[in-house]
């Protein structure tokens, strides 16, 4: 139970690494208000409350967490998950509306969550931001443009608020998975999926739930002295 009576919320909880941790969170004994903007399967836990959120919109942030507010009373636990590719485009050929898209989802949506939460962790006297990048928010690679920029806005918008907000006990870490077998990823073109696997000294995929073991880490008072911190799971792809 290591997160005993601690309430999080978790952007694009619906599948993939956001789904493993809700399940997970629930599992170490959290209250889990699990996000996005539609889900697969029925409820059937009484500590999951869904919400739908679309995390490019200021409005429905502020709603959302109002209403954990109003039901809880305070947020604990913030793991800014959700996020997509969308184009494999370089800068030059990538079109402005996708362009747009992603950073507004990738970037824009942490920014919005840390922007309204952060408050209520500040007057509850602290909290735990986690916020999902990527191996291309360290490591370079060609073409995926918008992905890799917004990836490493997440790196450093992290640093930014763990320094910001050291102050009021609030610690931010961003969490650096490699490829993951996600249906994000189930849906790319298998030839991009089998070439990351390629120079994965692993040479696997990982696991939805490799990545949720390292959020709970990051979210629960093991991790009480650490912030501004990057932790990379990623099979050894960017050791080299």
């Amino acid at each position: 139970m290591r997160l005993r009576d601690k309430v999080a919320l978790i952007t694009g909880g619906a599948r993939g690494i956001g789904k493993a941790t809700v399940e997970l969170f629930e599992r170490e004994g959290a209250k889990v208000h699990a996000c996005d903007l539609s889900f697969d399967d029925e409820l059937t836990s009484k500590n999951v409350v869904r919400h739908k959120l679309d995390v490019t919109d200021f409005e429905n942030w502020t709603a959302v967490v109002e209403a954990i507010i109003g039901e809880d009373g305070r947020i604990d636990i913030l793991f800014n998950n959700a996020g997509t590719v969308l184009s494999y485009d370089g800068i030059a050929e990538i079109a402005i509306d996708d362009w747009n898209k992603v950073i507004a989802i990738n970037q824009t949506g942490p920014f919005y969550g840390m922007k309204v939460v952060i408050p209520h962790m500040k007057t509850n006297g602290g909290g735990s931001i986690v916020n999902t990048s990527s191996i291309w928010g360290i490591a370079g690679a060609a073409g995926v443009s918008a992905y890799t920029a917004s990836k490493a806005a997440v790196r450093y918008m992290s640093k930014n608020a763990a320094l910001t907000y050291v102050g009021d006990g609030i610690r931010v870490n961003s969490i650096h998975p490699g490829i993951i077998s996600t249906p994000m990823i189930d849906a790319q073109d298998s030839s991009i999926t089998a070439a990351i696997v390629n120079i994965t000294p692993m040479k696997r995929l990982g696991r939805p739930e490799e990545i949720a073991y390292g959020a709970l880490f990051l979210a629960s008072d093991e991790s009480s002295f650490m912030t501004g911190a990057e932790l990379v799971i990623d099979g050894g792809y960017t050791a080299p």
